[in-house]
């Protein structure tokens, strides 16, 4: 039987080729596909994209998807899904099954990155929350010499006293970004003067007991935030930074990726979300 090592189903290699970024390597078999538009945003802007698809508008049980992908120096590279990947129940099963996800990025010191990896609990709206046994997203960041520079597992597992619904509460969102290279510094500046002053709006408590509306200290403390993140730098000198969520809607943290990024635009021809 192939191994999982020989079975990979993508790689991509991109380099320079007539000062432009360009996709010299593409292959990709089934449950992927890799679709590479001729150009993405203004022609100004040297970057390339590539759009992952897999067959059936989703993953089903037993999929497998490994992808290889190299960017070399003083090149920019896009990956992305026109949409958001579905993971279809298998024929039977009350509940999705394990869902595993695994990347690794090795960087050098003079790279930049943007990681956004996000969940939701699913189409919420029908009854379906945190329905699956078991979720693991693994991100690894290395520097050159296999050196860690970040490494971070989110799990989701079915309990037995209580369910990943339980846990959530009325969370149905979950996500990470990461953001880390000299490209992207003013990008981090305003990233995190922009979480520490949601997150102070939303917790500060002023010196009287009323609040606007007619609320109280007490109603606040029992409030329920719809909308949590969080900012902390990483790396040496904190050369990178993670942002993570917990979010009541998916609009919210769409809205919120859409506003943060936007200054990527310079750098990818269109502003990310857009």
């Amino acid at each position: 039987m192939e191994s999982k090592i020989e079975a990979a189903t993508g790689k991509l290699v991109v380099k320079k080729v007539g000062g432009k970024s360009t996709v010299t390597r593409c292959f990709s078999k089934y449950p992927l596909k890799f679709i590479i538009p001729n150009k993405v945003g203004s022609s100004e802007t040297d970057a390339v994209w590539v759009y992952t698809l897999t067959y059936g508008g989703g993953i089903v049980s037993g999929d497998y998807i490994s992808c290889e992908i190299t960017v070399a120096d003083a090149c920019t590279a896009v990956l992305t899904t026109q949409a958001s990947t579905k993971v279809y129940k298998s024929l039977g099963s009350k509940s999705s099954e394990q869902i595993l996800e695994k990347q690794i990025f090795r960087v050098v010191l003079d790279s930049s990155l943007v990681i956004v990896d996000w969940i939701t609990s699913g189409r919420h709206e029908s009854g379906e929350k945190w329905d699956f046994e078991l979720y693991r997203s693994t991100n690894h960041i290395f520097l050159e010499g296999d050196q860690p520079l970040f490494l971070d597992s989110v799990l989701l597992e079915q309990g037995s006293i209580t369910n990943i619904a339980e846990r959530m509460q009325d969370y149905q969102v979950l996500a990470m970004v990461i953001l880390l290279g000299p490209k992207l510094k003013q990008i981090q500046i305003q990233v995190q003067e922009n979480v520490r002053r949601m997150m102070s709006e939303q917790l500060y408590l002023p010196s009287t007991g009323l609040r606007p509306h007619g609320k109280t200290q007490s109603d606040h403390f029992l409030a329920k935030p719809s909308f949590v993140v969080s900012c902390s730098a990483f790396g040496p000198k904190g050369i990178g930074i993670v942002v993570r969520i917990a979010a009541m809607t998916t609009e919210s943290v769409y809205r919120f990726l859409q506003h943060q990024l936007a200054g990527m635009e310079t750098l990818l021809g269109v502003s990310p979300y857009s």
